[in-house]
């Protein structure tokens, strides 16, 4: 039985692989800066949650001691302040790597983004490049992996569910960069791909791009979006200087959808150059597939379709 220390666990994509590892026989500990944010987890049985501020590197120190495995989920993609990008995304993986290394862990994997690049648009994608190679820096001494997903989707995203809520209260979808293109993958697959790359020495020293069987258009995923709730809105697709003082404004709002850089990292394709690697053992799930089971419950059909199934039941317990 190996230990695996989660960074960033009890996230979106977090939760899942936790719960997968847990599935696979591991013993899961998940660091968190809050044990509340992490509740759905503590019930797993294998799973110890622990409160950890890490970016105490002492107490971040603590925690990593002893893990055969440690994996970093943790990103930023609204920063509340100008340096989190280069603080989250390229000096923390370099100190998690560092006392990986220091601390004798022999595996380490990485979450990226696709597209990151040192020369890229955004300073999202500039900054994940500079971490990826932080990371790698150490690939001597430490068996690294790194994955780079497209879009992630699935029941707790905050980017399908958060479009069909927005679809259902207004008019009119005005969308920035609806011709930028997605490989939108569930997140259970990109759990099922870390999880397998654990054990496989084939993935050691890798870098792999994560992407869904199909490629897509933002506006085409709004458009699949709809079909799947039953509310058609019409969609006024921004030009590129439309779509950045869109998301110059939008990134003061409370609510973050949308930021100038966000619409910076759209000026990049989002699809990977490679299918999935055969290594990792993953067969990606069709979208379509998935979002009907989750964003029809949602929808106004889908909660009277559960009043009266809840109905059905009662009157059934009455007879």
């Amino acid at each position: 039985m190996k230990t695996v220390t989660v960074l960033g666990g009890s996230g979106f994509v977090g939760s899942s692989v936790v719960a997968r590892l847990d599935q696979a026989g591991y013993q899961v500990k998940v660091l968190t800066r809050r044990r509340e944010a992490a509740k759905h987890l503590i019930l797993l049985p294998k799973v110890q949650v622990v409160e950890c501020d890490v970016n105490d590197q002492a107490a971040l120190r603590t925690q990593l001691a002893g893990s055969d495995v440690v994996i970093n989920l943790i990103g930023v993609l609204h920063p509340a302040h100008d340096n989190d990008f280069e603080k989250m995304h390229h000096q923390f993986p370099r100190r998690v790597a560092q006392l990986c290394v220091e601390l004798g862990v022999p595996r380490l994997l990485h979450m990226s983004a696709l597209q990151a690049a040192v020369s890229a648009p955004s300073a999202y994608l500039r900054s994940k490049a500079a971490g990826d190679l932080a990371v790698m820096e150490h690939s001597k001494k430490l068996h690294v992996t790194i994955f780079r997903p497209s879009v992630v989707f699935g029941a707790r995203d905050r980017f399908i569910n958060l479009f069909a809520k927005l679809i259902q209260y207004i008019p009119v979808l005005v969308l920035a960069m609806p011709k930028a293109k997605f490989q939108p993958i569930w997140v259970e697959d990109v759990a099922a791909a870390m999880v397998n790359a654990i054990n496989e020495t084939a993935t050691y020293g890798k870098i792999y791009e994560l992407g869904g069987p199909a490629i897509m258009t933002l506006q085409q995923i709004m458009e699949a979006v709809m079909n799947t709730i039953g509310v058609q809105r019409p969609i006024i697709g921004l030009s590129t200087r439309m779509s950045l003082l869109q998301g110059s404004f939008m990134q003061w709002l409370p609510i973050k959808l949308l930021s100038r850089d966000n619409v910076k990292s759209m000026q990049v394709d989002n699809v990977c150059q490679q299918p999935m690697a055969n290594e990792l053992c993953v067969v990606p799930t069709d979208m379509f597939a998935v979002i009907s089971g989750y964003l029809v419950k949602n929808n106004p059909r889908g909660a009277y379709d559960r009043f009266r199934a809840a109905a059905g039941r009662v009157i059934n317990a009455r007879r």
